[in-house]
């Protein structure tokens, strides 16, 4: 296995054009697809159980995007299609028991109200994901805000 050591310093000036002091100036690096070079195929991941059907998940801070409380595998979403909306619009979600999407998705930058989705908020899955057992990648210690966990 190898990894790669890098400076923080050359990185941290190159993106910032600064130089920066660092508690270590060198650190070591791995990937997320592991030893392999990017020229090399690597093996697909094992894909991840998602969470059966649900009622919607509770959400951890305010301003979070709802989480998906179901699989998505297979939808499509391009400029073409959004097959979220087939059941999430205005139009649809009381005839399919979903949760309908916010306003706030009608909005442009400036707050003008539109008459369909923005475009910025028209692709779901850059803010909501689905849910699925899986181990998380870096270590998180978040903690809900009182407000929103009763805490």
């Amino acid at each position: 296995m190898m990894i790669k050591k890098i400076s923080l310093i050359v990185v941290m000036s190159a993106l910032t054009g600064l130089s920066m002091p660092l508690l270590s100036e060198t650190t070591e690096v791995s990937s997320l697809r592991g030893p392999i070079d990017l020229e090399q195929d690597s093996t697909a991941p094992t894909m991840k159980k998602y969470n059966k059907d649900e009622e919607p998940i509770a959400r951890d801070y305010v301003q979070q995007p709802p989480l998906v409380p179901h699989k998505i595998e297979g939808y499509r979403v391009n400029l073409k299609s959004n097959k979220c909306l087939s059941c999430h619009s205005w139009k649809n979600y009381r005839q399919y028991g979903a949760t309908k999407i916010s306003q706030t998705h009608f909005e442009d930058r400036d707050d003008h109200v539109l008459a369909n989705v923005s475009a910025r908020r028209y692709f779901c899955t850059q803010c909501h994901v689905p849910q699925v057992n899986a181990k998380p990648l870096v270590e998180n210690n978040f903690k809900p805000i009182t407000a929103i966990s009763g805490e």
